[in-house]
């Protein structure tokens, strides 16, 4: 039989996208209008090379949002317990890498600036650092270096 530490943290990390799913169609389809209604107001007027432009337009903001949104599929997630802190970083094409560090030796070194807040978050040990959560925002890398430091502080504690 085996026993598992107690988990005293974990947090799933994404980046925030602002624009839901269907205000992007929203989007494209009020960009595709207009610039559609332009291209045909240029055509009627004979110049024609508009028309393509028109197009290319309404192709670049949809490929714009469509390489954010798969940015948005990249995730972190941050695990603390009595023995391990386990991050694990997937990419928007689904690589996992896992980086594991003892508790008791971790350290979190939190960057802030004073016109932004906190700008980054280090975690490290032994020589090894990794960059936490770069994708948030100022608060919410504040809000989460709180709870993490506290964590990494009790994981100590209960060593």
């Amino acid at each position: 039989m085996s026993v598992t530490p107690a988990q005293n943290f974990h947090a799933v990390l994404f980046p925030h996208r602002s624009l839901s799913r269907r205000g992007f169609w929203v989007l494209v389809a009020i960009v595709g209008g207009v610039m559609g209604l332009a291209g045909l107001r240029a055509l009627a007027l004979g110049a024609w090379p508009v028309t393509i432009f028109a197009a290319l337009d309404v192709a670049l903001v949809w490929g714009a949002f469509k390489l954010s949104y798969r940015s948005g599929r990249q995730f972190e997630e941050v695990s603390v317990t009595d023995t391990e802190v386990l991050v694990r970083k997937v990419t928007p094409s689904g690589t996992v890498t896992e980086h594991r560090f003892n508790p008791y030796w971790a350290r979190l070194s939190i960057t802030r600036e004073e016109d932004e807040g906190v700008v980054r978050l280090d975690l490290g040990s032994h020589g090894k650092t990794i960059v936490v959560g770069a994708f948030l925002n100022p608060e919410d890398r504040a809000s989460f270096a709180d709870a993490f430091s506290d964590a990494l502080a009790r994981a100590r504690h209960a060593a």
